[in-house]
């Protein structure tokens, strides 16, 4: 028997929408770059380019797409972006048949989809409350999470199948199909997409403003952002020096590096699956108290990895950061959602969004730099250590005193 929010029906297609999507964004992680090497025989420089052009969007155009996202039908703006997604990805596979497919044609693709995602995923963040009521939208949030995580951790090794079986291009058609999928199910919702009122026009540039001022003006809010910022960089650094410091520190062979760097989304769905009752239990500022406090320190574990039990340490830094991470999530969203006023909830969340995701190629590119001066185990060491502070910003607020989100207690 079904309970809390999953008995709403419309929350179960909204769910179900994001099963089709998360599931093929998660293919297309492994064959995207795999069309570009196998069918193209693309470069290092050209792949790494690749990756870059799919997140790119979130820098380029994120401070303006909340302020558009605020203005428009959030549902129909993810139907929207959804469309464009099944089209835009559905146009390789038939350029691959027909001999028409190049490496600049999936750059332009990459860029394309990336600008797509970024209104669908500000536009997504700001539906929720639209369909279920403000003392479930942690439970809503966390069941949200056990998707993405879940997605995260499968998607991947059936991307890898599927290139295996139908080849890379085809592998794409499913990452189409379930954007396609995902449009049918946000088609299915009952609750009439909510209007835009009058107060969310205005010049451009004084919307921007207003979402970055909000962010700012919000002590908790600012210090949310500045803490996962931090963590961003951190996290950032330690991800893209993972697989170098696994094969040529730890010498393991591909398959356990593989299996290693599964880990993470173990830690993310364990952390989808018990936000929910985490956050009935201690209130959510308090959940998200104790995930970003308690998960931070197994961090330290990461350096301490050998080619022998103490392979485990990865495992475990992995799956407790993961968890920590799904929870805070989970938490700071829950957050936004309940305190920031629904006209501005798009540009507060974009504005969010680009100051802590904008850390990620910054500190990819920092964890280079640091391990080719001090080497690599030697910048995990740093890069987890300064994991294990990203949590002082919030120490300066009410959250450590807090037990439920308000607007009252968040500002005083």
């Amino acid at each position: 028997m079904t309970t809390g929010v999953l008995r709403n029906p419309d929350f179960l297609r909204f769910l179900s929408s994001h099963v089709a999507n998360e599931i093929g964004a998660n293919i297309s992680r492994v064959a995207l770059p795999l069309v570009a090497v196998l069918v193209l025989h693309a470069g290092p420089a050209e792949v790494g380019l690749l990756s870059a052009l799919q997140t790119a969007a979130f820098l380029l155009i994120g401070l303006p797409a909340g302020v558009w996202v605020d203005r428009m039908r959030k549902r129909r703006v993810m139907m929207v972006s959804d469309l464009t997604r099944f089209a835009l990805l559905g146009s390789i596979p038939v350029a691959a048949e027909l001999g028409l497919l190049s490496i600049g044609m999936l750059f332009v693709i990459a860029l394309l989809a990336g600008a797509t995602q970024v209104f669908n995923d500000v536009a997504d963040q700001t539906y929720l409350p639209d369909l279920v009521s403000t003392k479930q939208l942690s439970d809503g949030n966390s069941k949200l999470e056990v998707v993405r995580s879940g997605a995260f951790l499968a998607g991947p090794g059936l991307g890898g199948l599927l290139v295996q079986l139908l080849g890379a291009p085809r592998t794409l058609v499913a990452t189409a199909f379930g954007a396609l999928a995902s449009v049918l199910f946000l088609g299915s919702v009952k609750v009439p997409d909510r209007p835009p009122g009058d107060a969310e026009r205005g010049p451009l540039l004084r919307g921007i403003r207003e979402g970055l001022a909000y962010v700012w003006q919000d002590r908790l809010l600012r210090m949310f952002t500045a803490s996962s910022a931090a963590v961003n960089l951190s996290v950032s650094a330690v991800l893209g020096l993972s697989v170098l410091f696994l094969a040529e520190e730890v010498r393991l062979p591909p398959g356990a590096i593989g299996l290693l760097l599964m880990s993470g989304g173990i830690g993310g769905l364990l952390g989808g699956l018990t936000g929910g009752w985490l956050s009935r239990k201690y209130g959510p500022a308090r959940m998200t108290w104790l995930a970003v406090t308690l998960g931070a320190p197994f961090g330290l574990l990461l350096p301490l990895t050998q080619a022998d039990w103490r392979v485990v340490f990865f495992a475990i830094t992995s799956i407790a950061l993961s968890w920590s991470a799904a929870l805070a999530n989970v938490g700071q969203l829950t957050y936004r959602q309940t305190v920031v006023p629904e006209h501005l909830l798009g540009r507060t969340t974009a504005s969010v969004r680009f100051m802590v995701w904008g850390m990620m190629p910054l500190g990819a590119l920092l964890g280079g730099l640091v391990a080719q001066q001090i080497g690599v185990r030697q910048a995990l060491w740093v890069f987890m250590t300064a994991r294990l502070l990203a949590f002082v910003p919030l120490l300066f607020t009410p959250l450590p005193r807090m037990r439920k989100f308000t607007r009252a207690q968040a500002r005083s």
